[in-house]
């Protein structure tokens, strides 16, 4: 009855509402630290962006923190539960292409290594192909290296907010998040990093 946004909603006017209404409303019907998953969820989609992969796996593990607070309240007439199925997917899909990825990168470094010790037998005209290759190569080194140092800095951000809220006098930096939500960042900074793991691993 009372609404801070009258239908019909985009996606970022529903997140809008959902800030809007929080405390008084959602608050009372799941955890109020998820208030943190709705802002980065609105952050991105209120921009209306192009994001990257790593960037898109966090709003997909955000979107699922939702879901599966909400589902302890309702399945929403089979809704929620068909949503959270499509965004595991993607999610899924995206974190294995993003170890593809890794395992590509290990590969050309390997491979980089073995040209370095083999003498250039080769025609200089059938080189020109194999530059362009090496310039796509390149492009996505580059977008690897991207993804990982986002996890380097995030997991020195969430260290930093966690070790000065065991001990204030060690980090003088004014953090933003509760210890809570530092924490459950460095659960999935963990899954993540084990992911990348098991993907150079291969």
């Amino acid at each position: 009855q009372i609404l801070y946004l009258k239908p019909p909603w985009t996606l970022a006017n529903l997140l809008e509402c959902y800030k809007k209404h929080w405390m008084a409303v959602f608050g009372y019907v799941v955890p109020r630290s998820l208030l943190s998953a709705v802002e980065c969820l609105y952050k991105h989609f209120a921009a209306d962006e192009p994001v990257d992969s790593s960037t898109a796996c966090i709003l997909l593990q955000e979107s699922k923190s939702l879901f599966h607070a909400f589902s302890a309240r309702s399945d929403y007439n089979g809704v929620l539960p068909q949503a959270y199925a499509a965004v595991n997917k993607l999610y899924q899909t995206l974190t294995e292409a993003l170890s593809e990825d890794i395992m590509v990168l290990s590969e050309n470094a390997a491979c980089e290594r073995m040209e370095a010790m083999t003498p250039n037998l080769t025609d200089p005209e059938e080189e020109k192909p194999h530059l362009s290759f090496c310039v796509a190569r390149e492009n996505r080194h580059q977008e690897i290296w991207s993804v990982l140092e986002s996890v380097w800095n995030t997991m020195n951000l969430y260290s930093i907010e966690i070790f000065q809220k065991l001990d204030p006098t060690m980090v003088t930096v004014t953090t933003k998040s509760s210890f809570e939500e530092a924490f459950l960042g460095l659960q999935k900074l963990l899954a993540a990093v084990s992911d990348v793991r098991e993907g150079i691993g291969r």
